[in-house]
């Protein structure tokens, strides 16, 4: 950034004095909480979390001098929630990652399922095959739970819960069911990730416990209870 484009002393007081006003703000809210997900909580800590960003940039430009706070990145955390305070839907989506790591393994099993069928479709000897007909056989938290026995590796997974003004039509989304989400009504999400468990086994000081759940929505696979999702 050029001299000429630097912040002033005035910009960056002026962004202290906000941080000041976001913290009281953030205060009164926690205060006046009227519950556990008060929303007025959650939009205070925004905002606090955004002055707080703000002061800090004005601050390293003008000064080349940083803060101590740690400021939730974009990548880990919800922006603002904006969707309905009494949503009357909700919308779940699943992604789920796997590796196939044992393809005979996924072959055999596919077989065994199409062996039964009357007439026999014949078409579980390619992978891809397998696949198609062991998700279409099992329900895709039944794949979850067993997914060693079809030969397969549990890779990253995430949900999302959306709340929505409506239920939509039957069929309205069907062609392009993931395109249209709204990241500001979302409600939470949970993500499930080796990298979380490589980043607490890293090392043993207690400054590195990896991801808060309370800050950032991420949970281990185990404190999920499993759902039912239909594709």
């Amino acid at each position: 950034m050029s001299d000429a484009a630097q912040s002033t002393a005035a910009e960056v007081r002026a962004a202290a004095e906000a941080v000041k006003t976001a913290l009281d703000r953030h205060l009164a809210a926690v205060e006046r909480r009227s519950g556990e997900d008060d929303p007025a909580v959650y939009e205070a800590f925004n905002e606090l979390a955004a002055a707080a960003e703000e002061y800090d940039e004005l601050l390293y430009d003008r000064y080349d001098e940083v803060t101590p706070f740690e400021i939730p990145g974009t990548d880990d955390s919800l922006p603002p929630y904006t969707g309905p305070e009494e949503p009357s839907a909700v919308s779940v989506l699943i992604r789920r990652d796997y590796a196939v790591v044992e393809p005979q393994r996924l072959l055999a099993q596919a077989q065994r399922v199409e062996a039964a069928e009357e007439p026999a479709d014949e078409v579980a000897g390619t992978v891809h095959g397998a696949l198609g007909v062991l998700f279409e056989e099992y329900e895709p938290d039944e794949i979850a739970s067993r997914h060693k026995e079809f030969g397969l590796e549990e890779g990253d997974s995430t949900l999302w819960v959306t709340a929505e003004e409506e239920r939509p039509e039957p069929g309205e989304w069907l062609e392009a069911p993931f395109e249209q989400i709204d990241p500001q009504q979302i409600v939470c999400r949970f993500d499930a990730s080796a990298v979380y468990d490589e980043e607490s086994d890293g090392e043993d000081s207690e400054d590195d416990l990896g991801p808060d759940p309370e800050l950032d929505g991420v949970l281990d696979e185990d404190d999920l209870e499993p759902l039912d999702a239909d594709r």
